[in-house]
């Protein structure tokens, strides 16, 4: 084995085991990544002792979460090209991330007998989740098929995107296949008939260099998991003008401006979409 590749495996203690009396390798990481000694350092730090309640304490723990936060949304913004650092949500993987933009974008804007359009060769977590918003608003599912070689039918979507549809959700790069979807051109495509578009960056954020405003997507989401980060942290990336118009999907302290028994304010959108 040569010296950079030991360099590299020596990140990652995970990768010190042996399993099956050998040296582990590690395929998986499609799926999850192990976590390198800088992660596992600073999650070791945060649960010994640098622990506080974020956003809702004036406390030097607290404080220093707060930084840490808040920090972590401005590099995610350099690191994705967002224009401004609130349109970054923090969730829990990208799974979590498609559901709330899937409540939230369907209270506000899917009506009865509307469409949502989806790629064929979608992970379920890019199904599902518009499968029970159309449900529960009386809206249906449309798919925008592959062809033999598992590529978007892009020479169909145009007569797929008539005025019924509201969004068009599909990958950056398909979790099974590998395949690059031609998602640039697709967004231009839908924005053209005021469509907006939803990226499952899963995969995509991991083997391509995002830029949210080159592809100009209105949202495109990712997990932690799959790229060295904390198991159970996401990213939500929604352009500015949709997420001031989504109402909020679950309640929570830090979310709000005043509460009465009668009725509660809600403080600016950034906070709407925290818990």
């Amino acid at each position: 084995m040569n010296d950079s590749v030991t360099q590299i495996r020596a990140q990652f203690p995970a990768l010190q085991q042996q399993v099956y009396g050998k040296p582990l390798v590690y395929l998986d990481n499609a799926a999850t990544t192990q976590k390198p000694l800088p992660v596992l350092s600073l999650l070791a730090d945060m649960e010994r002792g640098r622990n506080g309640n974020i956003h809702r304490a004036v406390h030097y723990l607290s404080a220093q979460c707060t930084e840490l936060y808040e920090s972590a949304r401005k590099t995610i913004c350099r690191f994705i090209g967002a224009e401004h650092e609130h349109e970054i949500i923090f969730t829990s993987g990208a799974t979590a991330a498609i559901n709330l933009v899937a409540f939230s974008f369907g209270e506000a804007f899917v009506k009865e007998d509307d469409v949502v359009l989806v790629g064929e060769a979608e992970h379920h977590s890019n199904i599902v989740p518009w499968q029970l918003m159309c449900a529960r608003k009386g809206a249906s599912v449309r798919v925008l098929p592959i062809d033999d070689h598992g590529r978007l039918r892009m020479d169909l979507l145009p007569d797929l995107l008539d005025e019924r549809v509201r969004i068009v959700a599909v990958s950056h790069i398909g979790n099974v296949l590998g395949l690059i979807n031609p998602v640039k051109e697709l967004a231009q495509i839908a924005h053209e008939r005021g469509v907006p578009v939803l990226i499952d960056g899963a995969q995509g954020i991991v083997h391509s260099k995002v830029d949210v405003r080159d592809l100009n997507c209105d949202f495109y989401v990712f997990s932690g998991h799959k790229m060295y980060g904390p198991t159970g942290t996401g990213i939500l990336y929604g352009k500015e003008r949709w997420l001031d118009q989504m109402p909020p999907w679950q309640g929570g302290g830090d979310m709000i401006a005043s509460v009465s028994f009668k009725e509660s304010t809600y403080a600016a959108f950034l906070l709407l979409f925290r818990y």
